[in-house]
């Protein structure tokens, strides 16, 4: 081990930590499209008739209105811009389609902080204190731990545990 150059270990690493991404940012898409039972096609389109509920964004789901969790497409969230917090209306459309809308959003603030990734998890740093993000962010504006950027949070409230991405900067 000792004749491989140092060079050619940390680019063997760096490949390493790109396909771990890479295959998570495919997990994380199949799961958007099919949802975590396969039975579920998330989609946004056009308000349909259907079953509506309303709930609340917590950086990842929707908590309805009615108690239960019902999962929010990644690529949805992350294009969005979904902050926690945010109110959402979803139709569940007769056909069983997931279809989202934001109806009440936050008061948001943008902050500059550094992603990190930890344990599998992408994070900011933002002045010591830590907000998750999603990897559909993460992968949509090409970032990498230890890149800055922009990200917005609850105007209010900074106990969150996530944000959403603005920018990379």
């Amino acid at each position: 081990m000792a004749d491989v150059p140092e060079k050619q270990i940390k680019r063997l690493r760096a490949l390493i930590q790109e396909a771990e991404t890479n295959l998570a940012a495919a997990n994380e898409l199949l799961i958007s499209l099919v949802g975590d039972d396969e039975r579920v096609t998330p989609i946004q389109t056009e308000d349909v008739s259907g079953k509506v509920i309303e709930g609340v964004f917590d950086g990842q789901n929707m908590v309805g209105s009615d108690g239960k969790t019902y999962p929010v497409p990644a690529n949805y969230a992350s294009k969005s811009k979904l902050v926690q917090g945010d109110i959402l209306k979803l139709t569940i459309a007769e056909d069983g389609a997931f279809m989202y809308k934001q109806i009440g959003p936050v008061p948001r603030k943008q902050v500059v902080g550094t992603l990190k990734l930890e344990k599998g998890h992408y994070f900011v740093d933002v002045a010591g204190k830590d907000f998750r993000v999603l990897l559909a962010s993460v992968t949509y504006f090409k970032a990498k731990p230890g890149d800055q950027v922009s990200v917005n949070v609850p105007e209010d409230d900074m106990a969150v545990e996530w944000a959403a991405i603005e920018a990379a900067l």
